[in-house]
């Protein structure tokens, strides 16, 4: 039976919560979905992380989402619930944790918003990141989802009426806070977490809590989760692919570090990214070859949607077309799905033993009007699997190409017999 429930806003988030109770030998599981039925799962772990994806929805959207899933955890009598936030305070926080507080029966939330072993810590109700107020950070620079408030009580009260108090971490014997509402606790170190966690456990209000992976990784003892045993990681294969997404400062540092220790970095120009034909013009075509030998000869490699020095080319590319920062994020995505989740199939496929021809024709023939490439083995011969070469790339995406055209012609004769 589930013990814990924790709700994450995104894959990140769920991942980098749910492996501090993998870690200790509890049985995890994560999932994805905006209206997952819980009782489908709530036998099969002690944890079940919820990948929400609520980070870019509206703060309504979000609410409704959360709230849905806090109630169905009631429902279900499990006895802890987690509302995961951003460590540096992204996203619907304010929505969320109302969401949470409103559909569980409690009176109170506990939120410890710092990660301290990131240095990320929360100081009479200020949040900073490596000593700097949050709004003031370069997650204060996003473009797209910018963090406009460092005291963490007036983020919460730009999406939420229920009241928010700042309090000092908590010892032994501290009387904690007597108002209704969300508790927002300052943490500068893991033993602020610790000790925190440990006397909200002594007067029983560990039922709903709030916080990053930071607070996450003290929960497991709290909550006597796992057997206590580190799980063996396992080893990661010669082959190696990063594909970045991310415009955040720190995300340019680390590929910089990848790319400086030896691994080759392909970056997007804002044509390949923007256009939603480019991948069917010769052009493309050709840069689609060069990216499969680049994957093939080259076990390290980044794909990178970032351009070289800053993005400022990307956003001119997008003014002449109209475009707003919507649109660069919903065709930035779609890179994400054109070279990842679909081929995903075929890889799946060709790694189980399984003929792939059904689901490519299915993919290729629902996808293509939506200007998707047609499905190929890319993630396959990235993550090696089912020894699938660039021979094997051909012997099915030729094929494709094919299927395309008769279902073209099909759909051709349909609306216009002869």
């Amino acid at each position: 039976m589930t013990q814990l429930l924790i709700l994450a806003d995104d894959f990140t988030g769920a991942l980098d919560t749910g492996v501090q109770f993998a870690t200790v030998g509890a049985v995890t599981r994560v999932i994805t979905g905006q209206s997952v039925s819980l009782s489908e799962f709530a036998e099969t772990c002690e944890v079940l992380v919820v990948d929400a994806e609520t980070r870019h929805l509206t703060a309504a959207e979000a609410a409704d989402i959360v709230g849905g899933y806090t109630a169905q955890a009631a429902a279900l009598g499990i006895p802890h619930i987690y509302k995961k936030t951003d460590s540096a305070l992204r996203g619907n926080v304010g929505a969320e944790l109302a969401a949470v507080l409103e559909n569980s029966g409690e009176s109170c939330l506990p939120f410890l918003p710092a990660f301290p072993q990131m240095g990320r810590n929360t100081e009479n109700g200020i949040h900073y990141i490596q000593g700097i107020p949050v709004a003031d950070s370069v997650f204060g620079k996003d473009p797209f989802e910018p963090v406009t408030r460092s005291d963490v009580c007036a983020l919460i009260a730009q999406q939420t009426g229920l009241p928010a108090v700042s309090c000092p971490p908590l010892t032994a014997g501290t009387p904690l806070p007597e108002a209704d509402g969300i508790w927002v606790f300052d943490a500068s170190s893991l033993e602020d977490l610790q000790e925190t966690g440990e006397r909200l456990k002594q007067e029983g209000r560990l039922h709903i809590l709030a916080g990053c992976a930071g607070f996450a990784a003290v929960l497991p003892e709290l909550l006597n989760l796992g057997t206590g045993k580190p799980r063996a990681i396992p080893a990661l294969g010669e082959n190696f692919t990063v594909i970045c997404g991310s415009v955040n400062p720190i995300t340019v540092a680390q590929v910089a570090y990848a790319e400086a220790r030896g691994f080759l970095h392909q970056q997007l120009e804002p044509e390949q990214k923007l256009s939603s034909g480019y991948w069917q013009t010769p052009a493309g075509e050709e840069m689609l070859g060069k990216l499969y030998r680049m994957l093939e000869e080259n076990p390290h490699r980044i794909l990178d949607t970032n351009n070289p020095g800053s993005n400022r080319k990307t956003a001119d590319y997008a003014a002449r077309f109209g475009m707003d920062i919507q649109d660069i994020r919903r065709a930035v995505s779609t890179i994400g799905t054109v070279l990842v989740f679909a081929p995903m199939a075929v890889a799946t496929c060709v790694s189980l033993g399984f003929n792939p021809t059904a689901a490519a024709a299915a993919i290729v023939v629902s996808g293509w009007n939506g200007h998707f490439l047609p499905i190929d083995g890319l993630p396959a011969m990235c993550m090696g699997l089912g020894n699938y070469t660039l021979q094997e790339f051909w012997k099915f995406t030729v094929p494709q190409h094919f299927i395309r055209l008769l279902a073209l012609t099909a759909g051709c004769l349909l609306m216009f017999p002869v």
